[in-house]
C-alpha cells in the first residue's frame, strides 16, 4: 500500500468506526498535492483553535527582524502594569509557554459573563488567578501567553492584530480563505460544514450542539482563526522553507522547549512544535482544538512534505479516545 493508500484507511476508519460526522486532509510531497474528504467538502473553512498561535508567533518575530521589539524586552515595558511580574517575563516566555501565567480559558465561569471580550479583560481573568509557576521555572500551556504576545503586537504597531497578519502573511502569501475575524463575527464564511460539540463532555451520550456560529473574541490571538487545509499547507510551507522570516527569527522559532502534559512526543519552540512519531520520524506544525473543529497541519522540516487536516468534531469513539488520536494517525500514514 502506498502512504495515500494509508491515509485514505485512517479517513474510512475515522467515520466508519470512530464517528466523526466528518474529516478532510491535504497531503504535499514536493510539486503534487493529493485531497479527500468524508462527508466535507475539500474547500471547507473551518477554525483552526491553536494554530493561531503560530501566526501571532510569526507577527512578533517579523516585528523583532525589525527592530521594533526585542525577545528579551519584559512584557511589563510594554503592557505596563497589566501582568504580575510583567519585568520578570520576557516576550520570549509568552511565545514558549514557560511564563508561568494561568490559563484563562481554564475559568469558564468568567467567560460566560460577556458577550464578547477585549483582549485586556481576557487578561485580566487571568490575573485574577495565581501563576503556575514563577517564569522560567517550567512549562505549561497556557491562552494568556498568546493573548498578551498579541496584545505587544498591537502596542508596538499602533494596529489591530488581525489588520497585521493580513498585510503580512495572509495577502502576501494569497491566503484567500485565512483570517482572525473580530469581535462580534461569528461567521465561518463560505464553503464550511457544520461544527459538531459534545462541549467536550466526556460522556459519550452527551447532547450534540451546532457550534458553526462562535464569538472568537475569548479566543483571538490564542485561537481565533479561520481556515482551510489548502490555506494552512501555503502558509506552513513558506514558514518552514523560511520565507516570512529571517534565519535569526526562523533559529529562534524552532529552538523548542519540553513540554509537560501536553501532545505525547512533543517539544514547543516558539509558536511551532515538533512531534516525534512513532517510527522516530520528526514533524513540524502546529495543531488546534476548539468547539466542533480540531486541527494539524505539520509537515518536514525542509517544508517538502506537508499534510494538514481537520475533524468537524471534538469526540471520536473506539479505538480512538479523541479526535487528537485520529488526527495522529494520518501523520503516522502520510509521513511513514
Amino acid at each position: 500500500m502506498t502512504k495515500i493508500d494509508d491515509v485514505r484507511d485512517v479517513l474510512d476508519k475515522a467515520v466508519s468506526e470512530a464517528g466523526v460526522p466528518g474529516i478532510l486532509a491535504e497531503l504535499r510531497e514536493r510539486d503534487q498535492t493529493w485531497s479527500e474528504v468524508r462527508e466535507r467538502s475539500a474547500e471547507d473553512r473551518f477554525r483552526i483553535g491553536s494554530v493561531t498561535k503560530t501566526f501571532t508567533a510569526t507577527v512578533v518575530l517579523q516585528l523583532v527582524a525589525e527592530n521594533r521589539l526585542d525577545l528579551d524586552d519584559p512584557v511589563g515595558k510594554w503592557l505596563p502594569g497589566l501582568v504580575a511580574r510583567g519585568d520578570e517575563i520576557p516576550v520570549r516566555r509568552l511565545l514558549n509557554h514557560t511564563s508561568g501565567l494561568f490559563n484563562y480559558t481554564q475559568d469558564q465561569p468568567a467567560l460566560s459573563t460577556r458577550e464578547t471580550y477585549t483582549p485586556r479583560q481576557l487578561a485580566e481573568i487571568a490575573m485574577a488567578h495565581p501563576a503556575d509557576f514563577a517564569p522560567g521555572a517550567g512549562w505549561g500551556y497556557s491562552n494568556t501567553n498568546y493573548v498578551l504576545a498579541g496584545m505587544v503586537a498591537e502596542q508596538v504597531t499602533g494596529r489591530d492584530l488581525a489588520d497585521e497578519i493580513t498585510d503580512r502573511v495572509t495577502s502576501p502569501l494569497g491566503l484567500t480563505a485565512t483570517r482572525l475575524p473580530r469581535a462580534g463575527d461569528e461567521t465561518l464564511g463560505e464553503p464550511h460544514s457544520v461544527h459538531h460539540t459534545k462541549l467536550f463532555s466526556p460522556d459519550p451520550d452527551a447532547e450534540i450542539h451546532d457550534a458553526s456560529a462562535l464569538e472568537p473574541s475569548p479566543y483571538w490571538a490564542a485561537g481565533g482563526m479561520v481556515s482551510s487545509a489548502g490555506d494552512l499547507l501555503r502558509f506552513f510551507e513558506a514558514l518552514l522553507r523560511g520565507r516570512l522570516l529571517p534565519p535569526e527569527q526562523q533559529s529562534a522559532m524552532f529552538t523548542t522547549t519540553p513540554t509537560r502534559d501536553w501532545l505525547a512526543g512533543a517539544a514547543y519552540g516558539l509558536g511551532v512544535s515538533s512531534l516525534t512519531l512513532s517510527g522516530g520520524t520528526e514533524v513540524w506544525g502546529m495543531g488546534g482544538a476548539l468547539f466542533g473543529s480540531w486541527t494539524y497541519v505539520y509537515g518536514s522540516r525542509d517544508g517538502a512534505c506537508l499534510l494538514a487536516a481537520n475533524i468537524n468534531a471534538d469526540w471520536a469513539t473506539g479505538a480512538w479516545d479523541d479526535p487528537g488520536d485520529v488526527l495522529t494517525a494520518l501523520l503516522e500514514a502520510g509521513f511513514r
